[in-house]
């Protein structure tokens, strides 16, 4: 039997359906970052609809669903159209509202998801930026790195393993040693011939520190952002300027 004219056959999404609380709540437990789109009427005539499907195909790399349950709605703080983005780095649920929204785009959809795609770690770019610094959690765990570096996929992994264990109070962040990245070295007084170091950015007073040199264990880190967190840090002198290199 062919639609009812009044509503078209929505775009082939390939997208899965969470047809019930229980299976959206699953859904965004299952990754670091997920989206879901929430449509009452999931249909080409329905406005973002078919740009929503679009941008999903460009973030494969991040689990996309779409949700018309009108109970996980409700249980997600859903009140109309909207796409939202669930991460756990910081618990936090960023929302976009469609009604709210005079034009929307695949791209600046696409663009919305990667903003906000922040994870246990994340790496830092002109991007990702916008969302680290857009989030309620305002210590920087910062890893310095060459990405070419014999230890890079060590220490990368060792860092965003310990990254849950702050969640709520740090975000975990990769900055490589590049070119695009001097700006953000040269604020902790460093280059890249100095890397891999370990530092911490708290926008709540605008200061830094550097770990001092030596192994980045786990152990270390751990102790590293917990001096913060119970206010060490702050009767210790900042890295960078006016003194390149103070260290706690």
């Amino acid at each position: 039997m062919p639609p009812p004219t009044s509503l078209s056959l929505p775009t082939d999404s390939a997208l899965p359906s969470l047809n019930d609380v229980t299976a959206a709540e699953a859904f965004i437990e299952a990754s670091e970052v997920v989206v879901i789109g929430f449509f009452e009427t999931p249909s080409d005539e329905t406005f973002g609809y078919k740009e929503f499907v679009e941008a999903a195909k460009t973030v494969k790399h991040i689990p996309v669903a779409l949700c018309s349950d009108k109970e996980a709605w409700a249980k997600l703080g859903i009140v109309s159209d909207t796409v939202s983005i669930f991460r756990k780095a910081d618990n936090h649920q960023d929302n976009l509202q469609l009604s709210e929204t005079k034009k929307v785009e695949a791209d600046g959809l696409a663009r919305f998801i990667t903003m906000n795609e922040l994870r246990y770690i994340t790496e830092y770019n002109q991007v990702t930026a916008v969302g680290l610094f857009q989030s309620e959690v305002k210590g920087h765990l910062l890893l310095f790195i060459n990405r070419g570096s014999s230890d890079y996929e060590v220490l990368k992994d060792r860092l965003g393993a310990l990254a849950p264990e702050f969640v709520g109070k740090f975000l975990f962040v990769l900055v490589h040693g590049v070119k695009s990245n001097e700006k953000s070295l040269g604020y902790f007084g460093l280059t890249s011939r100095d890397l891999p170091r370990v530092g911490i950015y708290d926008r709540d007073s605008d200061m830094k520190w550097l770990m001092p040199e030596g192994e980045i264990s786990t152990e270390r880190v751990r102790k590293f952002c917990q001096s913060l967190i119970l206010g060490n840090l702050k009767e210790v002198k900042q890295a960078g300027e006016p003194v390149p290199k103070t260290e706690l």
